[in-house]
């Protein structure tokens, strides 16, 4: 097999529909996924094994979240921009007489 175009027939024989720029994507680059079903044709039409097709790699932890309100420092101090924190809400009872204020 020469040629990206070569392995789409053999994908379509083994009942995967890849346009020809997803089978030159799967050639030529390295994919962040893969379909299990392409990865077992990809094994049968190479006559390989998959640790012949596939190099492990340690995938990188993810970053971690902050929770909202917490500064760039992530310090003590409650939510908050630096100097800058919200006041409390008070809730106060109705006006006994009906009226607002």
């Amino acid at each position: 097999m020469f040629a990206t175009t070569d392995l789409r027939p053999l994908l379509a024989e083994r009942g995967i529909d890849l346009s020809p720029s997803q089978v030159y994507r799967l050639v030529t680059e390295r994919p962040e996924r893969l379909n299990l079903a392409v990865l077992m044709a990809l094994m049968d039409i190479l006559g390989c094994r998959m640790d012949e097709l596939l190099e492990p790699v340690t995938a990188e932890a993810p970053a971690t979240r902050r929770a909202a309100g917490q500064g760039i420092s992530g310090g003590s101090g409650g939510a908050g921009v630096g100097e800058f924190r919200p006041r409390r809400a008070r809730v106060l009872p109705p006006p006994e007489n009906g009226s607002r204020n």
